[in-house]
């Protein structure tokens, strides 16, 4: 079950989640035609180090990984859903989806964060994505309240998936955060509202939303860390970290 956080650590998680911010909106900036995927890595973990902070990324080991992650940041290209390597080779262009996701350890606290940018001139069906996508994430924050369910957060979530028809990646999802990158609970992004544990105050959450303009379906390539569609189709992602209090989910990370 998730650690209940102190106050004294929700203040030192709320200035986690403002430094994350900052740096992700320099990477949104960032982001253009030309670039390459491990200049944004490069520029990350200069910032979050430039500030005294840590990339808790780098090195980091998930469970069922044969090897640590190598980058401070994950950045996933189109068809590419989550945990995109960095790489040199890896140029930007004219008309790709890209998705940035960044963790920061502040006094050894740690917040996580994503967002999707289109480059360039796009397709509205994949703007549209992008921006469901988003809204699907602030849907599961606003259903984040003490003494709901995990299962709140899920089914609204979904819902927004199933109006508009988009796949919704099943075996990656939102969790806990703070002392470690992922902590308990699990956050699936579908579910039945009333259902899985009881929220409570002091709990801190990563909310993912990740969608798919195809099928459900994903596979994980040979570098043993991006997930990516299994059909090919285009896909976006987002993220927010939040503290539930007796009023709803404050959210740390605003970007």
């Amino acid at each position: 079950m998730a650690k209940i956080k102190t106050a004294e650590e929700i203040e030192i998680l709320r200035e986690s989640g403002k430094r994350l911010a900052r740096v992700l909106a320099a990477l949104k900036k960032a982001v253009k035609p030309g670039i390459s995927t491990k200049d944004l890595d490069t520029l990350a973990e200069r910032l979050i180090c430039g500030a005294g902070d840590k990339p808790p990324f780098l090195g980091y080991t998930p469970r069922g990984a044969t090897k640590p992650f190598p980058a401070s940041l994950c950045v996933s290209l189109n068809d590419e859903i989550v945990h995109g390597i960095p790489r040199e080779d890896r140029i930007i262009k004219d008309g790709d989806i890209v998705s940035v996701d960044l963790g920061l350890a502040h006094e050894d606290l740690i917040t996580d964060a994503a967002l999707t940018v289109a480059v360039g001139k796009v397709p509205p069906k994949i703007i549209q994505l992008i921006a469901e996508t988003e809204r699907a994430l602030y849907e599961g924050i606003k259903a984040a309240r003490a003494g709901g369910h995990i299962g709140d957060i899920g089914a609204a979530i979904g819902h927004v998936a199933e109006q508009r028809g988009y796949g919704i990646v099943r075996e990656l999802g939102g969790h806990g955060v703070g002392h470690h990158v992922h902590e308990d609970p699990y956050v699936p992004n579908y579910g039945k509202r009333g259902t899985g544990p009881i929220l409570k105050p002091g709990m801190v959450l990563a909310l993912e939303p990740m969608f798919m303009l195809g099928g459900d379906a994903v596979s994980v390539l040979e570098d043993g860390y991006t997930v990516v569609s299994k059909d090919g189709s285009i896909s976006a992602h987002f993220e927010h970290t939040v503290v539930i209090t007796e009023k709803g989910a404050e959210i740390l990370t605003q970007f």
